[in-house]
């Protein structure tokens, strides 16, 4: 029995067990992939206050080293199934089951993909999915965006801020956005936008060369690029947890910044709720709200 089990770890679930672990109860981070995250895959962080830079991958594993050292347990087990009963949670996974006081969820939410063959292997070598974190690297560059959204619109307008041009690519004959922000991007001049071409296909190997696009007609395109921006949304697996917490439309967590669900004891951390900002730097702070939350949800229940 362990007084918190953490679903994720990630800077949000880290950061709960770090706090929850000083509060000097006993924490389990259960992660199905790998340490870190959604940041642990961007070659370079420059916006993380304290340090000039550092890759994601180092950040990460500070963190993770930091909450070891706290003698935190980890285990790399993906979770099939979340119920809770007089006042325990149970958790099984693809390996155990495990009982639990306090439940985090901070499993993130993944960039939506491509789904094109040598996508994954060109991640951080020409694709990139935040042009928050890694557009600024191509200052003074030229660069390519695919998107449809608000966030393929403001990722063209602040790329556009630094960028000598970026060629905004939508699969429609139009954009889904706020109508502002359409405007805005229609005026800026280093913006070109192309409609009606669908990916499919990456040139390159181990660095991104070129993308072929195609036309309702069926005609390929070549465009030579070696910066592709890809911003067609998230993709969140919240669909286990339906139960025990509210899921919007899009599947995520129905929370505000308190993080608290309408059961009792489960808290929901980082990309996975419904948020406007999704950066390391929420999901710290959505971390230490949960880690906290939960120790004081623990410490009103009774032996």
């Amino acid at each position: 029995m362990y007084d918190i089990i953490i679903i994720g770890g990630g800077m949000a679930g880290m950061t709960s067990a770090l706090y929850a672990k000083r509060n000097n109860k006993s924490v389990l981070v259960l992660e199905k992939e790998s340490v870190g995250g959604q940041i642990a895959k961007s070659p370079k962080v420059e916006n993380y206050p304290s340090l000039k830079e550092i890759s994601g991958t180092e950040l990460s594993d500070m963190v993770f080293e930091q909450i070891l050292a706290l003698d935190v347990k980890f285990e790399l087990e993906n979770v099939l199934k979340v119920t809770k009963e007089n006042n325990i949670f149970t958790i099984v996974t693809d390996y155990n089951t495990y009982q639990s006081k306090a439940v985090i969820v901070a499993n993130g939410a993944k960039p939506r993909m491509l789904n094109l063959k040598n996508e994954k292997n060109l991640i951080g070598n020409g694709i990139y999915y935040c042009a928050i974190c890694d557009g600024p690297f191509f200052s003074g560059k030229e660069v390519t965006l695919i998107g449809d959204g608000n966030s393929a619109l403001q990722y063209a307008l602040m790329l556009a801020s630094y960028c000598t041009k970026v060629n905004l690519i939508t699969l429609f004959d139009k954009f889904f956005g706020e109508k502002q922000l359409i405007e805005q991007v229609k005026s800026n001049k280093k913006i070109e936008i192309s409609h009606n071409l669908k990916a499919v296909e990456l040139i390159g190997n181990n660095s991104l060369e070129a993308v072929i696009f195609e036309k309702p007609n069926g005609e390929k395109v070549t465009h030579f690029t070696n910066a592709l921006f890809v911003a067609i949304g998230q993709v969140p697996e919240n669909e286990i947890f339906k139960n025990l917490a509210e899921i919007d439309s899009f599947g995520y967590f129905v929370a505000d910044e308190t993080c608290k669900t309408k059961t009792d004891g489960l808290f929901v951390a980082g990309d996975t709720r419904t948020k406007q900002i999704r950066q390391v730097t929420t999901a710290i702070s959505d971390g230490a709200v949960c880690g906290t939350s939960a120790c004081k949800y623990v410490d009103t229940l009774k032996d």
